[in-house]
């Protein structure tokens, strides 16, 4: 009879608690929820209402300046038509200004990944950014520490296999990311973007490559490589940091401005350290292009993925060493200009 008064007595407690909650909730959904969903359908309303003045005003200065053209001809007034013109950049850069915070079109490739969504990140940019470098970082750390796994453990193509899915996935979500990042604003130069498309290629060709006589040919060849290539990745990324927060610092580069696989020109001081690590890695894709050459010519060689990867090898070796020596020419130039 005891046992029968408490627990009703605590379920009468339970139903007392359970009420409370419950108007809560209802309060919430009624006065918070309603209030947020009132604030942000007049956040998107204004998004829209500015993103159309903006787009005016930008057809409106389009029209000033081919206006300005045909009207220099006719005058001979040329430092008045100067500051005119420079006072229309200056308001052109005002409304590039104010247009990132504002949707911007994210492209092809991101529209037909993602859908037409708005990809502005406004105020998380930044924190964006620095988790796309932390990923970078752990990826190349897992790369790295996989690839002596394969060497000294493991020796069998599943593991060679998944170790390949990785790179695949690591690839494909790093160039989605700089996509990202682009729209809103960092300067990723056109060859890094292709070299991480051609990456995709390269690591689904191996890791579809069938298991046989020329897979083991190779395979110690690429861990070798892989080994090294994630060394000089962890070089270059704690250097590249080192020398964007020097240019932030001095206001010479911006704030999303990100790390690169190889050199570009806005973070070129202290080349003498990098560029050895970097030639080497270079020498490496020829030479690796050289053997999947030598192996795509074997008597036993019946296999697509093998000239295919020698091509990607070739062209991904080419196309970074075509860049450094531009950004070493653009360094001595700068360097010439000021002594």
């Amino acid at each position: 009879m005891t046992t029968a008064i408490r627990e009703l007595s605590s379920l009468e407690e339970w139903k007392s608690e359970w009420d409370i909650l419950s108007g809560e909730i209802k309060s919430f959904k009624q006065t918070k929820l309603a209030e947020y969903n009132d604030i942000m359908a007049q956040w998107q309303n204004a998004q829209a209402n500015c993103s159309k003045v903006i787009t005016l005003q930008k057809k409106k200065v389009e029209a000033f300046k081919d206006s300005l053209k045909r009207v220099s001809k006719f005058c001979n007034e040329d430092e008045t038509i100067q500051g005119l013109y420079k006072n229309i950049e200056e308001n052109e850069k005002q409304i590039q200004e104010m247009s990132k915070n504002l949707p911007v079109n994210i492209g092809l490739f991101l529209r037909c990944c993602l859908g037409d969504i708005d990809l502005s990140l406004y105020k998380r940019k930044l924190q964006y950014k620095n988790k796309y470098e932390k990923f970078k970082m752990i990826m190349t750390l897992i790369s790295f520490f996989f690839s002596i796994l394969n060497l000294l453990v493991f020796n069998h193509r599943f593991t060679d296999a998944l170790f390949h899915a990785v790179l695949l996935w690591y690839y494909s979500s790093l160039t989605l990311q700089e996509h990202i990042l682009l729209v809103n604003g960092s300067r990723i130069k056109n060859w890094w973007i292709l070299h991480h498309y051609l990456s995709i290629l390269l690591s689904g060709f191996l890791l579809i490559w069938p298991d046989g006589l020329i897979y083991e040919m190779y395979r110690n060849q690429f861990i070798y490589f892989s080994i090294y290539l994630s060394f000089v990745q962890f070089l270059q990324y704690n250097y590249q940091k080192r020398v964007l927060y020097r240019l932030r610092a001095l206001g010479a580069s911006r704030t999303m401005d990100v790390t690169v696989e190889g050199v570009d020109t806005k973070r070129s001081t202290g080349l003498g350290f990098i560029v050895p690590f970097l030639c080497v890695g270079y020498f490496l894709q020829f030479y690796n292009a050289f053997i999947l050459y030598r192996l795509s010519r074997h008597p036993k060689c019946d296999l697509w993925q093998v000239p295919c990867c020698a091509v990607l090898f070739l062209v991904l070796g080419a196309g970074n060493l075509i860049t450094l020596i531009y950004v070493i020419k653009q360094k001595a130039k700068v360097h010439l200009k000021s002594t």
